[in-house]
């Protein structure tokens, strides 16, 4: 596994690292892409997010509340499957 080593940068009121090109390419990002950004065991996981496409007659907005809702509620969700 090839390792990079970055510094955190000041962006705006952010913070951020740069990837090289060649690392985006390995994994297929681009400039523009949406990535997925989650901290597991202590550790910070990017993943491409993967594009939707909603069924027609389904509204993308609906599907943004949804969302947010899950979201909101996952811990009471994932209580509920062991019931």
């Amino acid at each position: 596994m090839e390792q990079f080593e970055r510094k955190v940068t000041k962006i705006g009121n952010s913070f951020g690292i740069t990837l090289p090109i060649e690392l985006l390419k390995q994994v297929g990002l681009s400039h523009g892409d949406d990535v997925q950004v989650e901290v597991k065991d202590g550790q910070i996981v990017l993943r491409k997010k993967e594009k939707v496409v909603l069924p027609e007659g389904v509204d993308a907005e609906f599907m943004n509340i949804l969302n947010d809702i899950i979201n909101e509620h996952d811990k009471a969700f994932k209580g509920l499957v062991n019931r």
